[in-house]
């Protein structure tokens, strides 16, 4: 997607990355928005992704997360990516690791643009390519006693 400068206040960002991290933290919305906040941007896109309580027909008891130590690396190149192929003013992108339990935050995405369907298409990319390309791997441990490693990438 060509990026246009037609108006002073869309020159490009010093960096649009503002955010990104592994944590073995809570997560906050209100921290990743506020990395986004842009006065050029005319739409911010936010994903928060929580655990849920139950995963294939199955309830999940317990769930982890833990990641490749090249991780943080990863996420930079995917949003690196992001950044080069939409007109994105700002973008923060943090995912948890450790012990998590239901209703926790997991993962929070978000991406400034000009415009709402802009924002919104890159945040989709953004979140899809982290979950397929940045090596974090979902430990599930359910209620029957049974347990999967679902990979990320």
């Amino acid at each position: 997607m060509a990026r246009t400068h037609d108006h002073p206040g869309e020159q490009a960002a010093q960096d649009p990355i503002r955010l990104l991290a592994i944590r073995d933290t809570p997560l906050s919305v209100d921290e990743i928005f506020r990395a986004v906040g842009d006065d050029a941007a005319g739409g911010i896109a936010l994903f928060v992704g929580t655990v849920r309580n139950h995963d294939s027909g199955q309830d999940v008891g317990a769930l982890g997360y833990s990641c490749h130590p090249s991780a943080q690396d990863e996420l930079r190149r995917v949003a690196e990516k992001v950044v080069a192929d939409f007109p994105v003013r700002a973008l923060a992108a943090v995912h948890r690791v450790g012990e998590l339990a239901v209703g926790d935050l997991a993962v929070v995405v978000a991406v400034s643009c000009p415009h709402r369907a802009e924002a919104f298409d890159a945040c989709r990319k953004l979140i899809d390519d982290l979950k397929h390309e940045v090596p974090i791997w979902k430990h599930q441990r359910f209620s029957d006693g049974t347990e999967e490693w679902v990979g990320a990438c």
